[in-house]
């Protein structure tokens, strides 16, 4: 079983805790409401069991939250395949997308990562995250649920600060002048980049317009401990672990590397952005 396919499901099972916690039961009371084995309930909740469609319609029926069903429908859905279709991922919001990242970082020890267009998540502040989310809603013409969202990836963001992680980013200095905000929120933005140089577990690289490279920029993607990447399009996320495909993106990764800069360089270019909004 895929650590991705994995880390939904304990996610899932996360969310049906939440809601029987909310209706006030114990698991032997859910067990009761829904006529099944107490194990039963247990396995769905702590992810080694996974969910029927049936199954999450009973549930949040049995924690007086019928209006839930959607949302757990759409996280089942998220777990079927390597390939999925971000219409059917935001079916009910961006929270179940957020939530299942906040717990495949959590089983994350090393990552590499590269964005040509946009801040990483795990680096967005909360007000930059909101108008990205609320624009991503309007395109994918999906349900707002804004602000359970960016509480979900700002939660992600607490793997920055655990001593075993080792995070290695790569920014295209473009990303830095892309205005999806008002600029004040962009400039808010830009000093938290700096603020993460100099952390111990991050590594943030930006490669320069101009820089000498060996290839051309490509679009973003991740490589989650070296076994498998996740790349994202406008309307599909894909995760890919054959060994060929790894390798693959951990070279262009390191050929984007050879030309980021570090330090004292990358603080210039985040700053010559800050000032191109009126910032001093």
């Amino acid at each position: 079983m895929s650590t991705d396919f994995q880390s939904a499901r304990v996610a899932l099972g996360a969310r049906l805790r939440e809601l029987r916690a909310e209706a006030g039961l114990n698991g032997k009371d859910m067990a009761e409401r829904l006529g099944w084995q107490r194990s039963k309930v247990s396995r769905l909740e702590t992810g080694k069991q996974t969910a029927t469609a049936a199954d999450l319609t009973a549930w949040a029926q049995a924690a007086d939250a019928p209006a839930e069903a959607a949302d757990l429908q759409s996280r089942l859905r998220g777990l079927e395949s390597h390939q999925r279709s971000w219409r059917r991922q935001l079916a009910s919001g961006h929270r179940a997308v957020q939530d299942r990242y906040v717990a495949e970082y959590r089983h994350t020890t090393t990552l590499r990562g590269y964005e040509a267009t946009v801040i990483p998540g795990l680096f967005q502040t909360p007000d930059y995250a909101r108008h990205l989310l609320i624009r991503n809603a309007e395109l994918m013409q999906s349900p707002r649920d804004t602000d359970e969202a960016v509480n979900a990836r700002m939660k992600r963001q607490d793997v920055l600060y655990e001593a075993d992680k080792a995070f290695r980013v790569l920014i295209w200095e473009g990303a830095l002048h892309v205005l999806v905000c008002p600029p004040d929120v962009m400039a808010g933005q830009l000093d938290r980049l700096v603020g993460l140089i100099g952390m111990s577990t991050v590594s943030l690289g930006i490669v320069p317009l101009g820089a000498r490279l060996k290839i051309t920029p490509k679009h973003g993607f991740w490589i989650f401990n070296e076994d498998r990447v996740i790349v994202e399009t406008v309307n599909t996320e894909f995760t890919l672990e054959a060994a060929d495909d790894v390798a693959l993106y951990a070279r262009v990764w390191d050929h984007l590397d050879e030309g980021a800069a570090y330090g004292p360089q990358a603080r210039r270019l985040i700053g010559r952005a800050r000032a191109s909004l009126g910032y001093a």
